[in-house]
């Protein structure tokens, strides 16, 4: 870890890989709910934004079910990925 940001470093996980990854999948669906709440109460609804964030949200969903039976190393993958893909949310 560089020390020079606030992500976290999945990169060395020793146990509970899967319970973080669960954490921080769980936070990218949380951004894509707020995200399609915020377009529909928008005045003008951007009905193709709002599919594109449903079909984020639901790609989320499913890596957080292949997590139920995801080993160390994929479960460190994937909450890896998760934890990139987060942060190029919240800077969108």
């Amino acid at each position: 870890m560089s020390g020079t940001s606030n992500e976290p470093d999945f990169s060395g996980l020793g146990g509970g890989e899967d319970q973080q990854a669960d954490d921080i999948v769980r936070e990218v669906v949380g951004w894509y709910n707020s995200q399609i709440v915020a377009a529909r109460r928008a005045p003008v609804p951007d009905d193709e934004r709002i599919e594109t964030l449903k079909a984020g949200r639901e790609a989320a969903l499913a890596d957080q079910a292949q997590l139920a039976t995801a080993d160390s190393e994929e479960a460190a993958r994937i909450a890896a990925a998760y934890a990139a893909r987060l942060s190029e949310l919240k800077k969108s």
